[in-house]
C-alpha cells in the first residue's frame, strides 16, 4: 500500500480497494499567495518586525546554571509565540541591570483572559525588585522585564511592568530537576503564565505535536526538542489525533492488510485498541471534543466512508456517510461538537465538505471551481471555530488554504514549494504543516497573521503533524 500524503490516506491492502484520490487538479487556481519568505536552508525565515510594533520584552539574565536553562527555553517561547519583541541586552548581558533604580509601585495586574482564580503560589501587583532599573530597560524599547530566581525545588518568576515600574505578577512554581523528563513542560507552563501576565491571553508553550516518520509517530515539543517515539515499534503506524483534553490521543497501526485503531495515555504511554475497528481498513481518527466519540474513516471494496464509535462505552458503531462507489474520509469536528468537515470525492475531484455530527446536512464547505480548482484534502478546524485550514492542489503543487467558516471565502496562504497536511495551534494562529521549501520535507510552523515562518524540526520525511491542545499539569497524586 502506498502511504497516501496527508490525513486523507489510503489504500486497501490486498486489493481490497484503490482510491485515487491524490491525482492533479486542471489549471492553476487564481488566487494570492501570503507566503513569499525567502528560503535559506537551515535558518529561521520569516518577516522582520520592526522595533516597537508588538510589545518589547527582556529576559533577565541569571547567574545560576538551572536558571540559565530555564532562561533560553522561556526566551525562545516567547519569541516564538509571534507577540513580542525580543530585547537582547547590550554586550550580552553584561552591563549592570541593577543600577540606581528609583523607588517602584506596584503596577496593576493584567486582565485574566482563562478565568481561572490565582493559586496560592502567584501574586498580582507588590513592590518591584529591590534596584531594578527601569530606566535603562525603558530605553532599550522594553515594555515587559522577566526576571527569574529559584528557591529549593521551586522556580520563581517576577513579571515587570517597565512603563509602570512596578512589579505587575509574580509566581512560585516547582520545578523538577534539569535531567527530569517533566523539565521542559514545567518551564514551558511558566512561559504561558508570563504572557497571559503581559498580555492577558494563553499561550501554546505547554504544547506537542505528534507526527509520523519512517512509519512510526513521534512526538516534539514546539519549540522543536525533546523528539521521541510513542507508538509501537513493531507495526507501521499513521493518522496521529489528539483528544481535546490533552491527555490521549489516537492512531492508527497496519495489522495484517487492516487498520486497527489505538488510543493512547500520553503520561502513562498505555493504549487500548479501539472496539469494532482493525476489522477493515480503519484509518484518519478524530476525537469528539467531549472526548466521548472517535470518528474515523473506513475502506471497503465499495469505497470509503466515515464512521463514529462510542469509546467511552466501547460500543455503538454508526456509519455518518454512504458513498456508493464514492470516497468519504478524513473527517475534523468542529470545537462545539455540532459539525464535522470531511473530504468527499462525490462531485469528482476531493473537495471540503460538511456535515452534522450525525450525517445529515451533507454539503459543500470550501468552494471551488470545477475543472479549474485542484483537489483539497486534510481539513482541519481551528479551535476557535472561525477556520478550517486544509492543503489544495494548485497547478500540480499543494498549498496550504484557509476556509473562513462564516463567509467561506478561501485564502492562499503558503505558496514557496510544495506544503501540506496543516495543523492548528490551540491558540488559532499558528499552524504546523509539511514543506518540501527547504529542498526536503520537513515539519514548518507559521504565524497566519503576519506570515512568519521557522522550521520546527530540520530532519528529513517528517509527515502527518497533529498539534496538541495545551497539555494540562498532571494530577496530584495522594500520599
Amino acid at each position: 500500500m502506498r502511504q497516501a500524503d496527508g490525513r486523507t490516506a489510503g489504500r486497501a491492502v490486498g486489493g481490497c480497494v484503490a482510491i485515487t484520490l491524490f491525482l492533479s487538479g486542471g489549471p492553476p487556481v487564481h488566487l494570492s499567495a501570503q507566503d513569499t519568505s525567502a528560503i535559506d536552508r537551515g535558518v529561521r525565515v520569516g518577516i522582520i518586525y520592526r522595533p516597537g510594533v508588538r510589545p518589547g520584552l527582556v529576559v533577565l539574565p541569571a547567574k545560576n546554571p538551572i536558571l540559565d536553562s530555564v532562561r533560553t527555553i522561556i526566551a525562545r517561547d516567547l519569541d516564538y509565540s509571534d507577540r513580542f519583541e525580543l530585547i537582547t541586552l547590550p554586550g550580552g548581558d553584561s552591563l549592570h541591570v541593577s543600577a540606581a533604580a528609583p523607588a517602584a509601585r506596584a503596577a496593576p495586574a493584567a486582565p485574566r483572559s482563562s478565568g481561572r482564580s490565582a493559586s496560592p503560589s502567584e501574586r498580582q501587583g507588590g513592590p518591584a525588585s529591590p534596584g531594578l532599573n527601569y530606566p535603562l530597560y525603558q530605553a532599550l524599547g522594553a515594555d515587559f522585564a522577566v526576571a527569574l530566581g529559584v528557591m529549593a525545588d521551586s522556580a520563581l518568576v517576577s513579571v515587570h511592568d517597565v512603563a509602570a515600574a512596578g512589579v505587575r505578577r509574580e509566581y512560585r512554581a516547582w520545578l523538577p530537576p534539569l535531567k527530569d523528563p517533566r523539565f521542559r513542560l514545567a518551564v514551558h507552563r511558566l512561559s504561558d503564565r508570563i504572557l497571559e501576565a503581559t498580555l492577558g491571553l494563553p499561550g501554546i508553550a505547554a504544547t506537542r505535536i505528534l507526527f509520523v516518520m519512517d512509519g512510526k509517530v513521534d512526538m516534539i515539543d514546539q519549540d522543536g526538542a525533546d523528539k521521541k517515539l510513542v507508538s509501537s515499534t513493531d507495526h507501521q503506524a499513521m493518522s496521529p489525533a489528539w483528544g481535546s483534553d490533552g491527555r490521549r490521543f489516537a492512531y492508527m497501526e497496519f495489522w495484517a492488510g487492516r487498520g486497527q485503531l489505538f488510543v493512547q495515555d500520553l503520561a502513562t504511554g498505555k493504549r487500548g485498541a479501539v472496539a469494532t475497528t482493525g476489522h477493515a481498513l480503519d484509518f484518519t481518527p478524530a476525537f469528539s471534543p467531549d472526548g466521548k466519540t472517535l470518528a474515523f474513516s473506513r475502506a471497503t471494496e465499495e469505497g470509503t466512508d466515515i464512521y463514529t464509535v462510542n469509546i467511552k462505552d466501547n460500543c455503538c458503531l454508526q456509519r455518518l456517510t454512504v458513498g456508493r462507489f464514492s470516497d468519504n474520509l478524513s473527517p475534523a469536528y468542529s470545537p462545539d461538537g455540532q459539525r464535522i468537515a470531511f473530504v468527499s470525492t462525490r462531485a469528482g475531484s476531493p473537495q471540503i465538505y460538511v456535515m452534522a455530527a450525525d450525517g445529515t446536512d451533507q454539503q459543500l464547505f470550501a468552494p471551488f471551481d470545477y475543472g479549474a480548482t485542484g483537489a483539497s484534502f486534510a481539513p482541519d478546524w481551528s479551535p476557535d471555530g472561525q477556520s478550517v485550514a486544509f492543503h489544495r492542489d494548485v497547478g500540480g503543487t499543494y498549498q496550504v488554504f484557509v476556509l473562513d467558516v462564516r463567509t467561506r471565502v478561501v485564502r492562499q496562504l503558503t505558496s514557496v514549494g510544495r506544503n501540506e497536511d496543516p495543523t492548528w495551534a490551540p491558540d488559532s494562529r499558528h499552524l504546523c504543516f509539511v514543506s518540501d521549501r527547504a529542498g526536503y520535507r520537513q515539519l514548518w510552523i507559521v504565524d497566519v497573521e503576519t506570515g512568519r515562518i521557522r522550521s520546527l524540526l530540520p530532519q528529513s520525511g517528517a509527515r502527518l503533524p497533529a498539534w496538541s491542545p495545551r497539555i494540562p499539569e498532571a494530577p496530584a497524586s495522594n500520599p
